[in-house]
């Protein structure tokens, strides 16, 4: 059998549509998580999600389902604690870290399971995803799509200045909760792709390699769903290659990609943004000039 051959397999076909679904969600949330200053909020979602997932199990009920209510209550209660400020968003950031991980591996043992059988949800198995899990991500990545894109205009306004848009009318504490729940939902999304532990990297680095490279709200967002898209179908066909020689998993291989973009696209972006300078440079002193002449 070649490689190629491994696209006529159903579990491939599977894998490359909640690989481009992913690609697409995942920066469409972590552009304001970003913006924000809470890239690491993904991550501590993620870390709330092994208790769904681990409460799943224990039910014997769709841990998919269990992640996301689970994801988007712990998402609710941060946002709460950030916004009431009794605690700083760092140590609320680290209450989910520390006690969903906690949290997951105590269910999972109430349950009789081991802690290995949360490896597949903490990793990633995308090419073990099956048709119920796909048309499931498919759903939640259009909700979360629908969303963040369709109301970019008011998320990204209580993103970059929260007492500017207050004063322009719009509900603050309801896009910033808006938020939290689409970046709960895009970890539940990733959960089979990139793995739990590593979802936050799929939210944050295709933003952060977009922003090298562009210079508005907009084109950072297309740039940063495009690059998240290929990254996660370059690493999942990259690794689906490499497996005919060693063991190689989906989910490492497409966080190594993105961030391979990203160590191109730095470079770039210092230098097209030192272009910018310079061009603009002979303007700035010929305006001075004629102020001058004028004085």
């Amino acid at each position: 059998m070649s490689e190629l051959d491994l696209f006529q397999y159903g579990f491939m076909q599977r894998a490359l549509i909640a690989a481009v679904f992913t690609g697409l969600a995942a920066p469409a949330v972590g552009i304001y998580l970003v913006q924000r200053r809470l890239s690491l909020m993904g991550d501590g979602i993620g870390h709330v999600a092994v208790t769904g997932v681990a409460l799943g199990l224990l039910t014997g009920t769709s841990p998919t389902w269990t992640a996301v209510i689970v994801c988007v209550l712990g998402a609710v209660v941060i946002e709460l604690i950030r916004e009431r400020g009794r605690a700083g968003g760092d140590v609320a950031l680290a209450l989910l870290f520390y006690g969903g991980l906690a949290g997951g591996v105590l269910l999972s043992g109430l349950g009789g399971k081991s802690a290995s059988t949360l490896q597949e949800y903490l990793f990633g198995s995308i090419t073990t995803i099956g048709v119920d899990d796909v048309i499931v991500t498919m759903a939640l990545a259009a909700t979360v799509l629908v969303v963040g894109v369709g109301l970019a205009p008011q998320l990204f306004a209580v993103a970059q200045d929260q007492e500017y848009a207050q004063v322009a009318g719009l509900h603050v504490r309801l896009y910033n909760m808006a938020v939290a729940a689409l970046a709960a939902v895009s970890v539940t999304v990733a959960m089979h792709t990139v793995g739990l532990l590593l979802v936050s990297a799929l939210m944050v680095i295709p933003v952060a390699t977009a922003q090298q490279l562009t210079s508005s709200f907009r084109t950072t967002l297309a740039a940063a769903m495009v690059i998240g898209t290929v990254a996660s179908l370059g690493g999942l066909v990259i690794s689906s290659f490499a497996s005919y020689h060693a063991t190689v998993a989906p989910g490492p291989t497409i966080v190594l990609l993105a961030l391979a973009f990203f160590v191109v696209a730095w470079p770039l972006g210092t230098l097209v943004r030192r272009r910018r300078r310079l061009a603009a440079s002979p303007d700035r002193v010929e305006l001075a000039s004629e102020g001058a002449a004028g004085v």
